[in-house]
């Protein structure tokens, strides 16, 4: 991943994940790797298969995420927390649209 600009950054708050950044400050990727078997790719697909079924949910998030990149853009964990409430409720949905809770 190193070979092809990525920056590891460990478990970066989630347990048994291994997180890469590629862009520095400006952040223009990221990929989430972990070990076959982890309940952790059934909550990463299901947000993202979630969004792509719903574009009006997935536009919410988006305008979000760029109000929040604008405020923040030095301050991640701002950024973070200003998202948290409104990805918490959407992996809900989502976990629940796909039978795992509900």
């Amino acid at each position: 991943m190193q070979n092809i600009g990525y920056k590891p950054k460990g478990e970066n708050g989630i347990p048994g994940r291994r997180y890469f950044q590629k862009g520095g400050d400006n952040r223009s990727h990221h990929v989430h790797i972990y070990q076959v078997g982890s309940k952790e790719i059934h909550r990463h697909l299901a947000f993202r298969d979630y969004l792509k079924s719903y574009p009006d949910i997935m536009e919410r998030y988006s305008e979000l995420k760029e109000r929040l990149a604008q405020q923040f853009p030095y301050d991640i964990d701002s950024y973070i927390k200003g998202k948290e409430l409104l990805a918490k409720e959407i992996e809900e949905k989502a976990l629940e649209w796909i039978g795992i809770i509900g």
